[in-house]
């Protein structure tokens, strides 16, 4: 299967994904994407526990989404179309937060690393923000 042939997934970044360095890190390219917001989310400060995360960034607090319950908080931020192998990486990457699917202000349905503690004891990774 050619590279451009790779079926590809959306990912919502607010944070140092946005980075070149980080993409080049992460992905092993620069990757482009579109404006986007989350909704019903606040951004907070997450200390990073992983040191390659911390020299990769260069920053050992970054922040991290967590869901505020108020439809107007918004979080803006870049969609990505990625391929489910660079996906991964991205996990390995966010080793502070869990990746949910999220339905962002356009209307996308996007994966977005939030808090691992989000605190409203529903299941995260099913949650549909509008």
């Amino acid at each position: 299967m050619e590279e451009d042939d790779r079926p590809l997934v959306r990912l919502f970044s607010y944070g140092t994904l946005q980075w070149p360095q980080v993409q080049i890190a992460t992905f092993g390219r620069l990757v482009e994407g579109r404006p986007d917001a989350l909704t019903g989310f606040r951004l907070s400060a997450c200390a990073i526990s992983d040191p390659k995360v911390v020299e990769t960034s260069g920053a050992a607090i970054h922040t991290i989404a967590r869901p505020s319950g108020d439809p107007s908080d918004r979080i803006e931020g870049v969609v990505f179309a990625i391929t489910a192998a660079e996906l991964q990486a991205a996990d390995l990457y966010e080793v502070d937060a869990v990746r949910a699917e999220v339905t962002l202000a356009s209307g996308a349905k996007a994966f977005v690393y939030i808090g691992r503690n989000a605190g409203s004891g529903s299941d995260p990774v099913n949650q549909s923000v509008r």
